[in-house]
């Protein structure tokens, strides 16, 4: 609670400033009325105290027979806090402790109260607090904080204005700050105060001050950095990390590369614009011109600019380099400068140039990666990301940027993110009001070079200055590379590509990389910039015949490369016994299954490429087994259908008819059944045509697949039984196990599961003697179904047959497989009672297959999902995943399990429903019944038992 009695205030005061002490009643008197104090003061007193200790803590005030002492808590008293603070500050000489002791002062001591003594007090108070500030500010000084320090100098100077070591503390924290003239100018108005109010001069520490300011005032502060852009934009982490750089002890230097137009030179400036006052002696820039259109600097050169923009007279300047550089390294030890070394060539050029005493600092730009620099941090500049390339580009374009989103966001993308393209494409607009984003992305078209220019500045510019750098080898290489069918290419790629043994191609790509003019996203892998790309690609023209059958070759043996040897063998059944051409690279693949995952998005562009060639084909048949395996279904009908129309076109009818065949095998992972149909029938045909009875029958056994997805059982085993017979009579019947697989799936579902064993059986029998750890997987599960389903079987033989296939399936990667492998174990822990453990299983293989759009496989795991969950007991998420179920099926086409579905519904039905449990019923039947498949015996069980 407040103390408003005056006489209670100055009573309080008075005790509190001899905290601690016995206060006599004279002391007392004299605070309250001076000299001459009442006859009656003494009650008078003690009436103040009786008020005060009715309003403070009990014991604060205690009486004596002299006085009365105040016994608060110290930590009470704001004054006994800042003294201690104070003492352990000045003990430790630590800066933090005196801000802290500081900041316990919220104005003047004791104000507002009107006793001599009391103002006496405070101030002492006020003399210990401004001691404080300039103790602290000595500290701040040493540390080189001269900005931080000039506003609170300047409130303590506004309430001390007489006390010279403080003025004289902020005169040097102006020096520090690069103030030279405001530094002066305070030195004046201290004089002007001191002779106008005390009628006396500084003292000798102010003008001994005063003296060394004009010193350097006479050096005044460099300031030779060009202008920077008022719309720097985005880098938030790379401008923190290089501030961080330049605030560590000793010479700092970071050293900036990047490819042409990635803002380099913006960055350094705009670096140097936050970090300056930090350097207030100098900031010096010099071009090296490292890529230019003139020659590199020579470091003697260099020196001469920077000692001149030191203000050295050209006749101070030793004309030796040696003595040069002397004079160089003598000038940066007193000051504290920063200097922008911009557009570096090598680090030869900077070996003698860079700062060597502690206090300065240095960024260097360059295309190129330096080194050969020790203890130098680099940072490697990227392009900006689409996000800040967006805000760049409204910078400088305004409003119409925001207005057309997908229009400015296709201008960013047609500039790859880089800086200079994006102030090229900007500027454009910013000229052309009338203009929309859209006119200028037309203008830009798919071509944007040409474009991007403005009176003498250009990309395509910037990129012939580097380009011109390189030695013909590698400009060779790079001009190549411009016209390589796809973004992404390896070494070995590039050897094909130039025709070079692989160590001459990788010495030529780390030339490449060290210019900035290739990217290398990931270990290994490495890519041209879009615009860099273009520019190259105007180089080259067109790639020259031999270089593009030279990667299209590779491509398909890295492929084969990555292949188990029984596809191996199928894929030289397809295309011949051809060699490869450079059989020398292959030798150094290290993980051709790693490498076919990062080239799988490009297969369409060696398709593209590969033209009407034999390679149109040859491309998609090498990646068929990859793509297949791992359920990249989409990517299979792409790719395919990409290489149809190139086949066609060239009329190869062999390539045709394989090309149809494993066409077919996308469209039934992706439920089209109709023309999965038609391209097996065509490749069928074509066969037979050139006499190629043994490719007829294994299409034969393909189309059996076909026909057992869309739920035409009778003609899955028809067509598989036709492929057998094909095989026998030309001498081919242990060759694949496909055409055995499928007659023993289709067996199974019409329920004859004897001779579904059997041919299973078979299948399995001959997929483990050619190898095939795929198709060996896909017969255990088959097997392991048919038992299921016919009854047969032990729990010990179950769990065998499915750890084996999900082993063999995640060996190969066989996502799909996998998928079925993990479905199959739901259910037999169904049978086992095991719901929760079963429900897992089935959502697992939902989500696998889910990732490779096989609608079949979805159906069919939702439809067994929704068994699971009724046999459960929860027949309402049952009724829902059958719902689920067959609106999927109906619009797949999906026969089979349609009824399957429409039987699963009208089962949740049948307590509360019964009539329309019944029509489903009937209708499931019927398709069971036109199927064959055994399944209608159990409905017509069921409506016997609700009728």
């Amino acid at each position: 609670m407040a103390i408003t009695a005056g006489r209670d205030r100055i009573l309080l005061a008075t005790l509190l400033l001899h905290a601690g002490r016995v206060v006599d009643h004279a002391t007392l008197a004299e605070a309250l009325w001076g000299i001459g104090p009442p006859h009656t003061a003494r009650s008078q007193v003690q009436t103040c105290v009786s008020r005060l200790r009715r309003r403070l803590p009990p014991g604060a005030i205690v009486s004596d027979p002299a006085g009365y002492r105040w016994t608060g808590d110290p930590d009470d008293v704001d004054a006994a806090i800042f003294a201690r603070l104070v003492a352990r500050a000045r003990a430790g000489s630590d800066a933090a402790l005196y801000r802290e002791a500081l900041d316990l002062w919220r104005g003047e001591a004791l104000v507002g109260i009107d006793s001599q003594p009391v103002r006496a007090g405070a101030a002492a108070l006020d003399e210990q607090y401004v001691a404080a500030v300039e103790e602290w500010a000595e500290l701040e000084l040493a540390a080189g904080r001269d900005r931080e320090l000039i506003g609170p100098l300047t409130a303590a100077i506004d309430r001390f204005p007489l006390r010279e070591r403080l003025r004289g503390r902020l005169i040097r924290a102006l020096v520090g700050a690069g103030r030279v003239a405001d530094a002066l100018a305070e030195f004046r108005r201290t004089r002007r105060l001191l002779v106008e109010e005390l009628g006396i001069e500084p003292g000798a520490e102010l003008q001994e001050l005063h003296r060394r300011v004009l010193s350097a005032d006479e050096a005044a502060p460099v300031r030779s950095l060009p202008r920077t852009v008022g719309d720097f934009t985005g880098r938030d982490e790379v401008v923190a990390r290089l501030l961080a750089e330049l605030d560590r002890p000793g010479p700092a230097i970071a050293a900036i590369d990047g490819m042409p137009g990635s803002g380099k030179t913006t960055l350094a400036l705009h670096v140097a614009s936050l970090a300056g006052e930090r350097f207030p002696d100098a900031h010096l820039f010099v071009d090296l011109h490292g890529h230019s259109a003139e020659q590199p600097l020579e470091p003697g050169a260099a020196l001469l600019i920077l000692l001149r923009q030191l203000g050295i007279p050209a006749a101070a300047i030793p004309a030796e380099l040696g003595d040069r550089i002397t004079r160089w390294r003598s000038e940066l030890a007193s000051r504290r400068a920063l200097v922008i070394f911009d557009n570096a060539y090598s680090s030869a050029q900077l070996a003698d140039l860079l700062p060597t005493a502690p206090g300065s600092a240095a960024l260097v730009t360059s295309r190129r990666r330096l080194l050969g620099l020790d203890g130098v941090h680099p940072v490697q500049l990227a392009v900006l990301s689409p996000g800040d390339a967006l805000a760049l580009l409204a910078r400088i374009a305004g409003g119409r940027i925001a207005a057309e989103s997908a229009a400015a966001a296709e201008v960013v993308r047609r500039c790859g993110g880089l800086p200079l393209a994006l102030r090229l494409a900007g500027a454009r607009l910013a000229h052309r009001p009338r203009w929309q984003v859209a006119d200028l992305v037309r203008r830009l078209g798919e071509s944007a070079l040409p474009d991007l220019a403005a009176e003498d500045r250009s990309v395509a510019a910037a990129f012939a200055l580097s380009y011109g750098q390189l030695g013909e080898p590698a400009r060779r290489l790079f001009r190549l590379l411009g016209v390589y069918p796809a973004p992404l290419f390896d070494a070995v790629a590039a050897a094909a590509l130039a025709g070079l043994p692989l160590n001459e191609a990788h010495d030529l790509l780390d030339e490449l990389i060290d210019g900035h003019l290739l990217d290398e996203p990931e270990p290994g892998i490495f890519r041209l910039h879009d615009l860099l790309r273009e520019y190259a690609a105007a180089l080259a023209g067109e790639l020259p015949p031999d270089a593009a059958e030279a990667v299209l070759d590779l491509q398909v043996h890295a492929f084969a490369a990555a292949l188990p040897p029984v596809h191996q063998r199928l894929l030289r059944r397809d295309i011949g016994a051809h060699e490869p051409l450079r059989p020398d690279l292959l030798a150094e693949l290290a993980d051709p299954t790693a490498r076919f995952e990062w080239e799988r998005p490009q297969l369409g562009a060696y398709v593209q490429a590969a033209g009407d060639t034999r390679y149109a084909w040859w491309i998609p048949r090498a990646a068929w087994w990859h793509l297949f395996n791992r359920g990249y279904n989409d990517d299979l009908r792409v790719v395919f259908e990409q290489s149809m129309r190139s086949v066609e076109k060239s009329g190869d009818r062999q390539g045709i008819a394989i090309v149809a065949n494993y066409l077919a095998s996308a469209y039934v992972r992706l439920s089209d059944y109709p023309r999965a149909l038609e391209m097996v029938d065509r490749a069928i045909r074509l066969h037979a045509e050139l006499g190629n009875w043994r490719a007829v029958a294994t299409t034969l056994g393909n189309r059996a697949g076909v026909y057992d997805a869309a739920g035409r059982f009778a003609d899955c085993v028809t067509s598989a039984q036709e492929s057998l017979r094909l095989r026998a009579l030309h001498g081919a019947v242990n060759y694949s196990p496909t055409a055995l697989t499928h007659l023993a799936g289709g067996y199974a579902r019409l329920g004859r599961y004897a001779e579904a064993l059997r041919y299973g059986r078979r299948a399995l029998f001959l997929a483990v003697e050619t190898g095939d750890a795929g198709a060996t997987a896909m017969t255990l599960i088959n097997i392991q179904k048919c038992k299921r389903e016919a009854g047969l079987g032990s729990p010990m033989a179950t769990d065998r047959y499915l750890a084996v296939a999900l082993r063999l399936t995640r060996l190969r990667g066989n996502r799909p497989t996998e998928a079925e492998v993990l479905n199959e174990k739901a259910i037999v822990l169904r049978h086992r009672g095991r719901h929760d453990e079963a429900v897992a299983l089935h959502e697992a293989a939902i989500t696998i297959v889910r990732g490779t759009s096989d609608r079949l496989y979805e159906v069919t795991f939702i439809h067994d999902l929704a068994i699971t969950r009724g046999s459960a007991g929860d027949r309402v998420c049952a009724l829902e995943l059958h719902r689920r179920a067959l609106r999927l099926a109906q619009a797949h086409g999906m026969a089979y399990l349609a009824a399957c579905a429409e039987a699963g519904i009208a089962d949740c039905l049948a307590q509360t429903d019964p009539e329309q449990a019944r029509r489903l019923w009937l209708v499931a039947l019927a398709a069971f019944r036109q199927m064959g498949v055994p399944e209608q015996y159990e409905v017509e069980r069921r409506l016997a038992a609700a009728s």
